[in-house]
């Protein structure tokens, strides 16, 4: 037979110990993926929605504006702060300029 002196049937129920421990093992995997998905899923039905508009701002407190752009431009800064379509469209009559890759002004309908 073998060796060590195992019965084949001894080495199988073995095998099947193994077998089980790490199905076990894969479950929890499976539940602890199936928990963080669902976390994130709650965290981004939360998230609250894009402003429509937003005035970056300059480097400092007493600088003016930068731009202004759409609320989902990628070219907006770290500094870009959410605004009312009113507030977007007097940014432009104060002359802060439109984002050259959104083009706030053209979707404002705003004529210089």
């Amino acid at each position: 037979m073998n060796d060590n002196g195992l019965s084949r049937l001894a080495l199988l129920r073995f095998l099947e110990r193994v077998q089980l421990r790490d199905l076990e093992r894969t479950r929890r995997w499976i539940t602890e993926e199936e928990r963080r998905e669902a976390e994130r899923q709650r965290g981004i039905q939360a998230r609250p929605p894009e402003p429509e508009w937003l005035i970056e701002e300059g480097l400092n407190r007493n600088a003016r504006p930068v731009y202004v752009h759409v609320g989902g431009c990628h070219m907006k800064g770290k500094r870009s702060k959410a605004a009312k379509r009113e507030q977007a469209l007097r940014a432009l009559a104060d002359r802060v300029e439109p984002c050259p890759h959104c083009n706030p002004d053209a979707a404002l309908g705003f004529i210089d």
